[in-house]
């Protein structure tokens, strides 16, 4: 990463002070989001549930005494409006859901009624907030119907999902454009925008079944990796591109022309990161040497189904937002392989070292991604 425009100090002055109220902060991608929020100098209050009392990345970031921490199950209307009293946020990024596939499978009414219900619940306490100046609903890339074909999504395809997590995503665009046209479309007023990231890592992510942990569980016991679906391919990018977008977003919301951006938006990676399985489980393993576990691939016949395609189309927000991806994959591998290992290493203070991530990526130049033609990427 070389130094160019400087993302940290155009963030800055938009957050600095600002009332940033994150749902969520508990998980994997809200911890990210909620130190670098505070790290801009904005007023943070999480809301989530309790984060995983065996490892989490809300402990190794120690946000409890960083953040103003509340616990709360967003499907609890009662129980979220307390863990909000009192706190005037000027935005909002929703950010709390059951976000794994095969967990929606074993468990469809939690997913639904987290993913939906608890959405709309979020919603309805925003709009009763009158200092609310911008809701950011974060969905899933899984969001759209999925026709497993090879040319990214767009923020026009319709939305869908064969499996319960992929519909309840789909579902939770739908109440989000609802709430946006029926309570938020006032120029004057709130405004809502949602927002689709692609398959995201980095480090600090301890979910079950999901690729990049499991490599790295396995890397920690000795035991081989066993790898399902490796030539499904995903929008690989590591957790700070997205939230970059978020967050990029988040300033036009709390801007004079927001209404202009209360839309959905993709945000995904350059195509060259629109690779597959087994070669990102690969690259894994490459950066973390040479104790890295082998790779078996395998596939139970009970596995639940999983779509084998899906790319997106982030054209819109290079456009409309000048936001792009500022990492290779290859430099996204190296940054989660180096913090999993930091972890690993006594002594390390993991605060510190993720804000070091951080302000080495917001002070990095975007990498130019590869133009192709039609309404698939544009450089």
């Amino acid at each position: 990463m070389s130094e160019g425009y400087d993302l940290d100090r155009q963030l800055r002055h938009i957050f600095a002070g600002a009332k940033v109220l994150v749902t969520g902060h508990t998980g994997f991608k809200g911890g990210w989001l909620a130190l670098w929020l505070h790290m801009l100098g904005a007023d943070v209050r999480g809301v989530a549930l309790p984060p995983d009392p065996d490892r989490s990345l809300f402990a190794s970031l120690d946000l409890e005494n960083l953040v103003e921490h509340r616990v709360a199950d967003i499907r609890d209307e009662a129980q979220y409006a307390a863990a909000t009293e009192g706190f005037a946020a000027d935005l909002v990024i929703h950010m709390a859901a059951q976000s794994l596939v095969r967990p929606s499978y074993e468990d469809p009414l939690g997913t639904f009624g987290t993913n939906v219900m608890g959405t709309a619940t979020v919603l309805e306490q925003v709009r009763r907030n009158p200092s609310a100046r911008g809701v950011i609903v974060v969905s899933s890339d899984k969001c759209y119907e999925n026709n497993e074909w090879h040319w990214p999504y767009r923020e026009v395809d319709p939305m869908g999902g064969a499996d319960p997590y992929s519909a309840s995503k789909g579902c939770t665009e739908l109440v989000a454009s609802s709430y946006r046209r029926s309570f938020f479309s006032s120029a004057n007023g709130c405004q809502l925008a949602s927002v689709r990231a692609g398959n995201v890592f980095g480090g600090g992510d301890w979910s079950q079944d999901r690729l990049v942990p499991d490599i790295v569980r396995a890397n920690l016991a000795g035991t081989p990796v066993i790898i399902r679906n490796p030539a499904s391919v995903r929008p690989w990018q590591h957790v700070l591109e997205p939230l970059s977008g978020y967050l990029e977003l988040g300033a036009r919301l709390l801007g004079a022309e927001a209404g202009e951006f209360a839309e959905g938006w993709n945000f995904g990676p350059s195509a060259d990161a629109f690779v597959q399985v087994k070669d990102l489980a690969r690259g894994m393993q490459n950066a973390w040497g040479d104790d890295a576990a082998a790779i078996e691939f395998g596939q139970s016949a009970d596995d639940p189904h999983e779509a084998t395609m899906l790319t997106l189309d982030s054209s819109k927000a290079r456009k409309l937002l000048a936001w792009s991806p500022r990492l290779t994959t290859d430099q996204a591998i190296d940054l989660t392989a180096s913090w999993y290992r930091a972890f690993t290493q006594s002594g390390t203070d993991m605060r510190q070292f993720t804000l070091r991530q951080i302000e080495t990526y917001a002070g990095s130049q975007k990498t130019e991604a590869p133009s192709q033609e039609g309404n698939i990427i544009c450089a």
